[in-house]
């Protein structure tokens, strides 16, 4: 049996920035269609792997072998632009070869139409040439796939022809995916891809990757959704080592928790053996046997040194006792028929909602849409246009907003948490134990916890801000895009506070982070569109299930097979998905055979003398019928899809 050779192979990678070791004899290799997540503290090296990987930059010590013509692209967070003007323009220089093809192909149909009889033979084999070589590199779908790309990473149509100078550094990175998206290298090296994509761009990112994109993969993400629906390999970076598991994020999760289970009683049975040594060097350090201890006290050091194994960090859950907030009666918030408006624009309208203790409420929906006000009118920061807002007494919010502005940067760590976390023994100011305690909770280590915040970087601050929050004894706490600066490990600190918050209390998360909204809250409030807000009961999981549950009551069962379904299926893109999926079965069998006999008229045109030998004709017809087949591909995808789940 013949073995495929990798597609890149790493061995014994070093590297250090000055005296910080990040990478320490790192040795990988990847496969053909591997899809892999690279995962890790941040600052652990992931990043510093990715761009040796690209050839970014180079390793202090190790070797590199990449397969002899492996394409490799990069996802780059501040790409440039130079060679187009518009959002489609940017799009379309991913098919540089396709674009020369298709003026290969024009000049040809040219030369036709003025050829000898001699010279038309051979001018019709390289005609037959040029459009296998377009049908490789994409054909004329390619205007569908664009379209598709561009609205599933949160492009509108009318942003299509928008100049690239006037996008935001959002869109700009989100442009920057789409190009390399389309370009379908052998290789895709993503780097925190969901940056800038709500839940729905996600979505269709992670069916793009695992359904549509056949080469090998390798991402890092803080989306540990999209590692579950993704990746069946994670390597784990850390302190400059690397280790590999197979599966997804999940599993990994299991597998590592059993080793770090079998790292710590290693700790653990090496610890007492540390201190039945210390006990005897004490003893006898003085006395007769002063040259064995001494012995044994350089034996021991080297032990410590050279053989003990670090206790494993972030093995158990959270063990911390948070304050209880005061108790707010039955509600928290009541809102009634408020509505708010930005100039012509309603973001909601007579919406109410009753929010009491216990409530853990996520608001989820694209970018822009109106998520924050409505948070900021429902706590008050804003007045309503229209409808109340009645409050408890006792109410008291604590509310993590993305800028950070209120902080003493001169505080650190834990003074900055010692001066707004509530005593748990009454007293008025917390004890500086209270203060650290709390810190290592949400992951700080000693020498972390004594920077400033000025010295941590941002998503130290955002962690510390939120372990304050959760600590102060509020009843509400408000949460908007909590994990946009967090490691995952951060992040499951974060959801394991969140879930053991007070049942006193109230929650409102706003987040794009689905692993987080699915295992902390009960409720969503769903922006469906501009003024359009769902309430549904229950959490992100059974809000899919819904979904799904939803579009099958409406799909009639198919009657009847078009007669050329045994065709190739097509890659439909999203946006061509949904709107397909809103063909009645009748229109949808209507516009297959209206396609295929336009089609067959076509082919019984091009039978005809007065017709084939007429070169500009030929060539017209035969466009045309590579446009109709190219519109009927994805319908009869369509079809069968249905078919297939009647069957």
């Amino acid at each position: 049996m013949r073995c495929s050779m990798p597609l890149l192979t790493m061995t014994n990678l070093k590297h250090s920035y000055g005296s910080q070791r990040v990478l320490e004899g790192v040795t990988l290799s990847i496969e053909a269609g591997e899809k892999i997540g690279l995962v890790g503290r941040n600052g652990s090296g992931k990043s510093t792997l990715m761009r040796i990987m690209a050839e970014l930059m180079q390793p202090d010590s190790g070797s590199i072998h990449r397969q002899r013509g492996l394409q490799v692209g990069y996802l780059d967070q501040d790409p440039s632009f130079e060679d187009a003007r518009t959002v489609r323009d940017v799009a379309l220089t991913a098919f540089t070869e396709l674009h020369q093809t298709q003026q290969e192909l024009n000049d040809l149909y040219e030369q036709m139409q003025h050829a000898e009889q001699g010279q038309l033979e051979q001018l019709m084999r390289k005609q037959a040439s040029l459009e296998a070589r377009m049908e490789a590199a994409g054909g004329y779908a390619i205007d569908h796939v664009i379209d598709g790309t561009l609205h599933g990473l949160g492009f509108g149509e009318d942003q299509f022809q928008v100049d690239v100078d006037v996008l935001s550094g959002g869109q700009k990175a989100r442009l920057g995916l789409a190009r390399l998206l389309l370009r379908s290298p052998g290789m895709l090296l993503l780097d925190e891809p969901t940056n800038h994509l709500d839940i729905e761009g996600r979505r269709w990112l992670e069916r793009f990757l695992s359904e549509t994109y056949t080469g090998a993969l390798v991402v890092v993400s803080h989306d540990r959704w999209l590692l579950d629906q993704v990746v069946h390999r994670i390597i784990d970076v850390e302190h400059g080592h690397v280790r590999e598991y197979p599966g997804n994020y999940r599993k990994y999760l299991e597998l590592r928790k059993e080793r770090q289970q079998t790292q710590q009683r290693q700790h653990d049975k090496q610890l007492d053996r540390i201190r039945s040594e210390e006990q005897f060097i004490a003893k006898y350090k003085a006395g007769q046997r002063a040259k064995q201890a001494r012995g044994r006290q350089s034996r021991l050091e080297r032990f410590k040194s050279e053989v003990l194994v670090d206790r494993p960090a972030e093995l158990d859950v959270m063990n911390l006792q948070l304050p209880r907030p005061p108790r707010v009666g039955d509600v928290v918030v009541t809102a009634e028929q408020i509505g708010k408006s930005f100039q012509e624009l309603t973001l909601f309208s007579d919406f109410s909602i009753s929010i009491a203790p216990g409530d853990r409420i996520g608001v989820i929906g694209p970018n822009g849409i109106g998520k924050t006000t409505l948070i900021r009118t429902l706590i008050g920061q804003l007045e309503p246009d229209q409808g109340s807002i009645r409050n408890s007494p006792r109410l008291s919010i604590g509310y993590f907003r993305q800028t950070q502005e209120h902080l003493d940067l001169d505080l650190t760590v834990w003074q900055s948490l010692q001066s707004v976390i509530v005593s748990l023994d009454g007293a008025a100011r917390a004890s500086e134990q209270q203060a650290r305690d709390l810190a290592g909770a949400f992951l700080f280590s000693g020498e972390q916890q004594d920077k400033t915040l000025q010295e941590v970087s941002g998503g130290e601050r955002a962690r510390a801000v939120i372990a304050g929050l959760i600590a102060r004894a509020h009843n509400l706490i408000v949460l908007d895009e909590p994990t946009n600066h967090l490691d995952i490990p951060s992040a499951e600190r974060l959801e394991q506070a969140v879930v053991n918050f007070s049942r006193d209390g109230a929650l409102l998360l706003i987040t794009h982070d689905r692993a987080l909204l699915d295992a902390t809250c009960n409720q969503l409030l769903v922006f469906e569109a501009p003024g359009r807000i769902r309430h549904y009961h229950g959490n992100y999981s059974q809000y899919l299930e819904q979904l799904e549950s939803e579009a099958a009551e409406h799909e009639p069962r198919p009657r009847k097979k078009p007669r050329n379904s045994g065709r190739r299926k097509a890659k439909s893109t999203s946006s061509e998905a949904d709107s397909l999926e809103r063909l009645s079965t009748k229109k949808l069998e209507q516009s297959i055979e209206t396609l295929e006999e336009k089609i067959a008229h076509i082919d019984s045109q091009m039978l005809q003398p007065e017709v084939y030998s007429d070169h500009e004709q030929c060539r017209q017809l035969q466009e045309e019928k590579v446009r109709l087949q190219e519109e009927l591909e994805p319908l009869e995808f369509e079809w069968t899809r249905r078919a297939d789940q009647v069957d």
